[in-house]
């Protein structure tokens, strides 16, 4: 019995990890295979922004640690800032962003990633939180550099893009430093 639990606790460690590297490799895959327009990398912008935003609001409702709390807060606030850039440039240059099947993709790991996160309690929900944000942060980056900043047309589109992913990588460097205090 104590196996079977030990087994549970530890996929569901793995599950936003494996979760988010499936989307990761979707992502590297559209590369090759779905050419996004601006409207439609806007969409996966915005969307990816959004589930950080959520996520990071989850984690102000369960997290009763500090340092947990006070990255959830950064994560709601700078990604809400990275939205509320991005619909502004889409409403400046009349684009409205496109759903598109990496869109999709992020909304439905998304769902699984918030339902994971809703159903862990105490330590172990920061450090699901928290190494969900790690593998999170690296598939945004990826993406962003790999496949949204090469497909964007649109200058200041692109110039967003490289706007945000120095932030990105410092969320990044946040996140693992805290992975590591947690452990």
């Amino acid at each position: 019995m104590k196996i079977m639990r030990t087994l549970k606790i530890s996929i569901l460690k793995a599950v936003p990890f494996f979760l988010l590297t499936a989307v990761t490799c979707y992502i590297a895959s559209a590369q090759n295979k779905i050419t996004l327009s601006d409207p439609q990398i806007a969409s996966v912008a915005v969307t990816a922004n959004q589930i950080d935003v959520d996520c990071g609001k989850i984690a102000l409702k369960k997290s009763h640690n500090d340092a947990v709390r006070k990255f959830a807060q950064t994560m709601i606030t700078d990604h809400t800032g990275v939205i509320a850039q991005a619909v502004a440039l889409a409403k400046q240059l009349h684009v409205t962003p496109e759903d598109n099947p990496v869109t999709q993709q992020l909304l439905q790991e998304a769902t699984q990633t918030k339902k994971d996160l809703n159903s862990s309690k105490g330590q172990k929900f920061d450090q699901a939180y928290v190494n969900n944000e790690v593998a999170y942060h690296q598939a945004v980056i990826s993406a962003v550099n790999q496949v949204l900043i090469p497909q964007a047309k649109n200058q200041q589109l692109k110039d967003l893009l490289l706007k945000v992913a120095p932030v990105l990588q410092e969320h990044l460097r946040h996140a693992q430093a805290l992975q590591s205090s947690l452990k």
